[in-house]
């Protein structure tokens, strides 16, 4: 039988498999598809899956419902949550992988206990926009088709000049970011949005305990960054966390063929839902 994988957690935070051998379901909890939900006992561990049919399909409704499980094992355990779409096609291939990252998946855990990751999007006006002509579809306008002479080679330094100022501006609001919220860790990513603003996405690793005065501190920086435009979603189970510890782990899964573009999907505070491609547990 194969199994459709949400997360890791620990045993002791499910006392009903404590004296199981064998998969149990967790009551009222559906998964994909609307696959019942089963506590997979492995020794200290307990995985999360379901029951997975190699000819369904997934789709964005199957990422809310990843995400949706994921989210309930987050309010009884610290978890290592898998990407969308991970699937161990039997039992002997789970307890196998299970088995050889024991040690390293017990030591994340351990990690990130207590701990959960809220995630800031900050749009920030362009330092450059000023040089750059409105009326061109492209930030290469200043390049000549013929890619040779004079023309061409002060077109490239004058975009490298862009890209440094924009990265020092990127770099300004970082830093301030983590002094107002001064997280435990972070993972920061900047790239031009469509809109042409420059879009900063960081992840905040924090205190469960803390969650609400990071809350707070957000709702004070509109009055000090009047340039930028802040979103803040969470608390989300520490996915990008998971992925940093994980790195270099083999698992023996599959993903399924034919994903949709979404890589995977958050489950908010409040039982909010929020489409989000986020890193895991591969």
């Amino acid at each position: 039988m194969a199994w459709y994988a949400y997360c890791i957690g620990e045993k002791q935070a499910f006392p009903e498999i404590a004296r199981h051998r064998k998969p149990i379901p967790m009551e009222s909890l559906v998964g994909v598809s609307g696959n019942q939900v089963f506590l997979y006992p492995a020794s200290d561990l307990a995985v999360v899956v379901s029951e997975h049919n190699p000819q369904e399909t997934l789709n964005q409704k199957s990422g809310v419902d990843h995400a949706r499980v994921i989210a309930d094992c987050f309010q009884h355990s610290t978890v290592l949550p898998f990407r969308f779409g991970t699937v161990f096609n039997d039992d002997e291939t789970l307890r196998r992988s299970l088995r050889s990252n024991q040690r390293q998946f017990l030591s994340h855990i351990d990690k990130l206990r207590g701990k959960t990751e809220m995630h800031l999007k900050i749009f920030v006006d362009d330092c450059c926009a000023q040089t750059v002509d409105k009326h061109s579809p492209t930030e290469d306008k200043h390049l000549p088709a013929d890619k040779s002479g004079r023309g061409y080679f002060a077109g490239l330094r004058e975009s490298a000049s862009r890209l440094r100022e924009r990265q020092t501006r990127a770099r300004a609001v970082s830093f301030q970011m983590h002094r107002i919220f001064m997280p435990l860790d972070e993972e920061v990513s900047c790239r031009l949005a469509e809109s042409g603003r420059m879009l900063l996405d960081i992840a905040h690793l924090i205190d469960r305990k803390s969650v609400e005065r990071y809350q707070n501190r957000f709702a004070t920086i509109g009055a000090t960054m009047r340039e930028c435009q802040t979103q803040l979603s969470g608390p989300w189970p520490p996915y990008h966390f998971v992925h940093r510890l994980t790195r270099g782990i083999h698992l023996q899964a599959s993903p399924v063929a034919a994903l949709p573009a979404l890589v995977s999907a958050s489950v908010g505070g409040a039982g909010a839902l929020a489409m989000e491609p986020v890193p895991a547990l591969a």
